[in-house]
């Protein structure tokens, strides 16, 4: 039985240019809870996010992963935080204010509009601005220039939240997101979606399976007892992580490809169908369908399904 529901949410559970979960969506997820299973986000957003995002509905979101995997909650309770070290994103503002392209984002993550871009060209940024100026009033030429309540082990500050919001066009993001991986080699960068000017930075080692990873510890579940929703670059550790992992019709081909089990698109809401097929296999004590009854028709309709790949489940 399933036992823990995890689901990413920009264009997993939310359709992109949607404001935050319908409706449907957090009533799929109260028939969740209703049947005693855990249900959480694991997403990039920050833990203040998920008010607005589930208009206030705590039970949607007092279980989860955010900020990558960097801030766990169980029951409403943190249970692990895990923080950057503000050399490393120092690193990254230097690459990024040499070569172009955009600035290091650093965020509160539990207050929310507390965001200041990082750079010493600021003039640049502001003539060719990214898609969230105007919504970012903040420019700071260093990154310890932005308060912050953590501290890595050797006491320098650190930060929970920073992704960098981009300036270049859409096809030449991944040649950045490489020169970052390469300059920058003590940090990660992912992409939280491919619709989105935005590259998530995380700490090396230390990703959404790792956050899930820690939720599965905390619930004492097994590694068949979870299932994870994703559909983006930064979903494949969480997709790695789980025995159970399932892609979204509009999944890249990586997610789509390590994924054991598929469902229909976002935009057909069919994580819901399948939050509600949890709801219904768990009040009936077997599997849920979806996990069950794979290859009945094209994968973008409904719950329809694909075989699972061929590679073998790993434990969380």
């Amino acid at each position: 039985m399933i036992k823990l529901a995890l689901t990413d949410l920009d264009d997993t559970l939310i359709p992109f240019g949607q404001p935050r979960a319908s409706e449907a969506s957090r009533a799929a997820i109260h028939a969740v809870l209703d049947a005693g299973v855990h249900f959480g986000p694991v997403t990039g957003r920050l833990p203040a996010d998920m008010s607005w995002m589930f208009d206030n509905d705590e039970a949607c979101y007092a279980t989860g992963a955010f900020a990558n995997g960097q801030v766990v909650r169980v029951d409403g309770e943190v249970v692990r935080e895990v923080a950057i070290p503000a050399s490393a994103l120092t690193h990254a503002q230097q690459v990024l204010d040499e070569f172009g392209g955009g600035a290091v984002c650093l965020y509160d993550p539990w207050q929310l509009g507390k965001i200041a871009y990082i750079t010493v060209e600021a003039a640049r940024l502001r003539k060719n601005p990214p898609p969230t100026w105007g919504d970012i009033t903040q420019v700071l030429p260093a990154v310890t220039d932005f308060d912050t309540d953590y501290a890595a082990e050797n006491g320098e500050p650190a930060y929970v939240k920073a992704n960098i919001q981009t300036t270049c066009a859409d096809d030449e993001r991944p040649a950045l997101m490489e020169l970052l991986r390469r300059e920058v080699p003590e940090l990660a960068f992912v992409s939280p979606s491919a619709k989105a000017a935005v590259i998530d930075i995380v700490p090396l080692g230390w990703d959404k399976g790792c956050g899930v990873r820690v939720l599965a510890r905390a619930l004492g579940l097994a590694a068949d007892e979870l299932v994870a929703f994703g559909d983006s670059e930064n979903d494949l550790a969480m997709i790695d992580a789980v025995q159970n992992s399932v892609a979204v019709a509009n999944a890249s081909e990586a997610v789509a490809s390590r994924a054991r089990w598929h469902i229909g698109a976002c935009d057909d809401a069919a994580v819901d169908a399948a939050l509600l097929d949890i709801a219904s296999a768990a009040a009936e004590r077997r599997l849920p369908r979806f996990m069950t009854e794979w290859g009945r028709g094209p994968r973008t309709k409904g719950l329809s399904l694909c075989p699972p790949s061929a590679r073998p489940p790993q434990n969380v």
